[in-house]
């Protein structure tokens, strides 16, 4: 489906949420000019993959916006998208702002805790600022939530935006937050949880355990009946009744103990067509196979 087949769109921002934000764009058939300034993006440098991942396929434009403010212009104006992640007053500064722009122009702007707000950060902070952390610190998550979040919100916004402007004509100016977006994906648990910490660690029947070959078994048995399945297949079918108790701790160490005595595979093979919710830690090699198979 390619909906936004030729749709142009100008991508003034750097690093990740707005490269992968012009990258799902393109996905829809939008083709995309990264207007970058001379040296191009710090991703090409720092992760060189990650850059070709999230950029191959767009025009790169390289172009010094204090310089050549002009041309700057020119170029955004002509743009249905414009995409920017400048601190707050930079891009009025160079003549490309939402309002020096035709009103066409649907303008997203990224921004880390809000309009004005010249605070510096990157993806860790923002998740720490939303409250995404709390339950699980120190460890550090092993994606950037907030910024592949915020880009997520930003496509579906984009694509909203546009679809307002065949009604109206005009554009609009998005801002989307990095911290505010984060927050969101977690502001459903404010109202209370059933149990403490419901999904992020506190019942034995969903965490992650160790088996012996030193790989790892993602345990998400919720229900009762994938729960007592899954006892009864490990050969501890007393642990069924034990599955909302208070106390969590002692039963996952008889999980642990219990997963630990075999290897991953044995695991897999026990568990092939049942009912159980449970599967592998795979690597990205190997999720990557099998999801393209």
């Amino acid at each position: 489906m390619q909906p936004l087949a030729g749709l142009p769109v100008v991508d003034l921002t750097r690093y990740l949420p707005g490269p992968y934000t012009s990258r799902e764009l393109m996905r829809l058939g939008a083709r995309v000019t990264r207007l970058l300034p001379p040296g191009g993006d710090p991703m090409q440098e720092l992760a060189p993959a990650w850059h070709a991942a999230l950029n191959d396929g767009k025009e790169t434009v390289e172009i010094d916006l204090k310089t050549e403010p002009e041309r700057g212009k020119e170029l955004c104006s002509q743009a249905d998208v414009v995409l920017e992640s400048f601190r707050p007053g930079v891009v009025e500064r160079l003549g490309i702002g939402p309002a020096q722009l035709p009103e066409r122009v649907v303008y997203c702007s990224f921004t880390g805790f809000g309009p004005d707000d010249q605070t510096a950060g990157h993806d860790l902070n923002y998740q720490g600022w939303a409250g995404l952390l709390a339950d699980t610190a120190p460890a550090v998550p092993p994606v950037q939530i907030a910024d592949l979040g915020a880009a997520q919100r930003a496509v579906a916004e984009v694509l909203a935006a546009l679809l307002q402007r065949e009604r109206t004509g005009r554009g609009v100016h998005l801002v989307v937050s990095l911290t505010h977006a984060a927050h969101e994906l977690a502001s459903h648990r404010l109202g209370g949880e059933p149990f403490p910490r419901l999904l992020t660690g506190g019942l034995a029947c969903y965490r992650i355990y160790a088996t012996a070959d030193g790989r790892h078994l993602t345990v998400a048995a919720l229900e009762p009946k994938f729960f007592r399945r899954l006892c009864e297949l490990v050969g501890r079918p007393e642990l069924a009744g034990r599955h909302w108790d208070d106390e969590q701790e002692p039963l996952a160490a008889e999980l642990a103990e219990t997963f630990v005595a075999h290897p991953l595979e044995t695991w897999l093979e026990l568990f092939e067509g049942e009912d159980v919710s449970v599967g592998p830690v795979a690597t990205l090699d190997e999720a990557a196979a099998r999801l393209s198979s």
